[in-house]
């Protein structure tokens, strides 16, 4: 089993930047990983995804020139770098990951494990 622990969330002035953390534990794996967020009243959502390697990443369009997502796989840990933030961006974000390697899209089905969600919340 592999446990997901995100940590880097907190109260951010729009403009600002925040640097997300996804630390997984037990078995390792090669996996691609993710980011996904859920704002109160709205479904969850993808934010960016990342195989195993490292060399192939996905945003939502949302996000796209704002967020940068990373791995350092000798420390299992994934990365989600949030600049420019703004007040939309605020929710709960989980990191995710994937049996395989590879990614196969942005729906939550295609991931197996799932963190318990860190809070960003972004003021105006």
């Amino acid at each position: 089993q592999v446990q997901l622990v995100e940590s880097g969330g907190g109260l951010v002035q729009a403009g600002g930047s925040l640097r997300l953390s996804c630390a997984a534990s037990g078995r390792a794996f090669n996996n691609a990983r993710g980011w996904f967020r859920q704002a109160p009243g709205k479904e969850r959502e993808f934010v960016a995804g990342i195989n195993w390697s490292g060399d192939s990443t996905y945003y939502a369009d949302s996000v796209k020139g704002r967020f940068t997502i990373s791995r350092d796989n000798a420390k299992n840990t994934v990365y989600l770098q949030m600049n420019s933030l703004k007040p939309e961006d605020t929710a709960v974000y989980y990191c995710a990951a994937r049996r395989l390697s590879g990614l196969a899209g942005s729906s939550a089905d295609l991931f197996d494990y799932w963190g318990r969600g860190t809070q960003v919340t972004v003021s105006s």
